[in-house]
């Protein structure tokens, strides 16, 4: 293919998911009765493009995974979507990522992933497309490391480009030098946000990751989205759900949103398909099984908009 609508590098692996999990394990070998557990595709990069082919967009990823059977269900469930898995290399020796999230009694989480083949994830060139997305930064020492070069390259051949950084495991949250200036979109959470701003505000967190070149899009769960642009704040509301599983909602959203460019490049429109594809994907267990299709994003979007009035 010549060129994709969008390329997303980064993470991809399974999720096991526990619902019903204890606060606190209980270890000496003792077995604890939970919910239920899902298996399925994880990573925040492996959902985005999951969710962009599910809203139509020519999506590829370009990730690693390990000659092991966790590698063959990811790139299965990939295809089966849509997305060009062609640039996604098997690693020799390094076991695909793993992920297992246990889901508490309070609706929070604990998340523990095996970074396996990521840790060595060095892509050296992207192929051409309308946009490149990236994400868990932190999980890829080496592709953090090219990564604003490879941003200055695809927008050498017209691409725009965007960042979700995800969560900082080792909580330092430092970004190579340059790399928001190469970053057309920042998508972080608002704690993330926060986290990577060093500030107490998402009006303060918007401000300094403005003043090092990018837009940022800052996701706020049942709050919505909120962008600040030169012309000034951009905000969109979520359609209020009741959710089964919040896991990937941010992945989902990026995917909406990204799409909504794409498609016209109106902001305030594609925040909105950013919130109707976040609160949609709530919808099953998983980061992928609820996730809309173009014209249910669409109406979707609308009615929260339309009852927002």
């Amino acid at each position: 293919m010549g060129t994709f609508d969008l390329v997303v590098v980064g993470d991809a692996n399974p999720d096991v998911l526990i619902a019903g999990a204890p606060a606190v394990p209980a270890y000496g070998q003792t077995e604890t009765l939970v919910r239920a557990g899902t298996l399925a595709l994880g990573g925040s990069a492996a959902i985005v493009a999951h969710g962009a082919a599910r809203l139509g967009l020519a999506t590829a990823l370009v990730s690693v995974v390990g000659r092991d059977s966790a590698g063959s269900f990811v790139l299965d469930t990939l295809a089966s979507a849509g997305v060009d898995v062609s640039r996604v290399t098997r690693h020799d020796e390094e076991p695909t990522a793993l992920t297992v999230c246990l889901g508490g009694p309070d609706g929070d989480r604990a998340i523990l992933t095996a970074t396996g083949a990521l840790a060595s994830f060095d892509p050296r060139e992207l192929p051409r497309a309308r946009h490149v997305h990236a994400a868990s930064y932190f999980l890829q020492p080496r592709l953090a490391g090219r990564l604003t070069g490879l941003f200055r390259d695809a927008r050498d051949l017209g691409a725009t480009t965007s960042l979700d950084t995800n969560h900082d495991p080792s909580g330092r949250w430092n970004l190579a030098p340059g790399l928001l200036g190469a970053c057309d979109y920042a998508l972080p959470n608002e704690s993330e946000a926060l986290a990577l701003s060093r500030t107490g505000s998402v009006a303060q967190a918007m401000a300094a990751l403005a003043g090092s070149g990018t837009t940022p899009v800052v996701k706020r769960g049942r709050d919505g989205a909120v962008a600040l642009t030169e012309g000034g704040v951009v905000t969109a509301r979520s359609h209020p759900v009741d959710p089964v599983d919040t896991v990937g909602a941010g992945d989902s959203f990026d995917a909406g949103f990204l799409a909504g460019l794409l498609d016209g490049g109106d902001l305030t429109r594609a925040l909105a398909l950013g919130c109707a594809c976040g609160a949609l994907s709530t919808g099953a267990a998983g980061g992928t099984a609820a996730q809309p299709a173009w014209e249910q994003a669409l109406a979707f979007a609308r009615q929260g908009h339309e009852e927002g009035r």
